[in-house]
């Protein structure tokens, strides 16, 4: 349910469009210019320091990237102990939603997916000249214009600005991204460190499930999950 009593200086908001389970994502504009913009918050009244940093972390990067394939952040505001990151819009919904909408069998989608499947592509390699492994990408972190077509990344928080890191061993419930979509090498148990690779197999899942409409690995179990991820690997 939309919840009335945001009340953001400077923007009116007008309708929440996510509700997940760290972050809560609205619609609105800034009061003076009109401009429409999204409106990220963290769901924890709290937040942790860790949290703090991440949400610093999402709007530096993209600001930095000034890219139009990559979501502009416009500016980071103060919101009572944390932060509002304030963003564009550009009517877009998420591939998850969008393809969820329509039949992978009609052949017009599927011609879609190769476009989008290429401006995916250009914005990854847009990522690597400067240097940044994304670590989080999924469908519901790629934005689609349904009548313009044109598809954004978002989602920061994870990202890394080093070439290449070591992941350190660490329980698959606090793992950082999406347990589904991240490589072997990041859930920690491969001696192996992460660089640019771990996007292109996060993609390659992202592309399977679009395709088909699930996932190539699938378990309620986090650790059964990490330990078919990896042996699918390495068999």
């Amino acid at each position: 349910m939309f919840n009335t009593h945001i009340s953001i200086y400077g923007y009116q908001v007008i309708e929440e469009i996510y509700n997940g389970s760290r972050t809560i994502v609205y619609r609105g504009y800034r009061e003076s210019d009109s401009l429409p913009v999204v409106i990220k918050l963290l769901k924890n009244p709290y937040p942790s320091f860790n949290e703090l940093v991440q949400f610093r972390n999402q709007y530096t990067i993209a600001k930095n990237l000034n890219s139009s394939p990559i979501i502009q952040t416009y500016s980071l505001e103060a919101y009572q102990n944390g932060y509002a990151l304030v963003m564009e819009d550009f009517g877009g919904i998420s591939l998850k939603d969008y393809f969820a909408r329509n039949d992978t069998r009609d052949i017009r989608l599927l011609q879609e997916f190769l476009q989008i499947a290429i401006a995916l592509c250009n914005t990854l390699e847009i990522l690597y000249s400067q240097h940044i492994i994304h670590k989080d990408i999924k469908p519901s972190n790629i934005l689609i214009n349904p009548k313009t077509k044109q598809v954004k990344l978002i989602d920061f928080s994870i990202a890394s600005l080093l070439p290449r890191e070591t992941q350190t061993l660490i329980s698959p419930n606090v793992l950082e991204g999406t347990l589904a979509y991240i490589s072997p090498e990041q859930t920690g148990r491969m001696n192996r460190g992460i660089d640019y690779r771990t996007d292109f197999y996060s993609v390659g899942v992202t592309f399977y499930e679009l395709l088909t409409g699930e996932l190539p690995f699938q378990s309620n179990d986090p650790m059964e999950l990490v330990h078919i991820t990896i042996e699918s690997t390495c068999s």
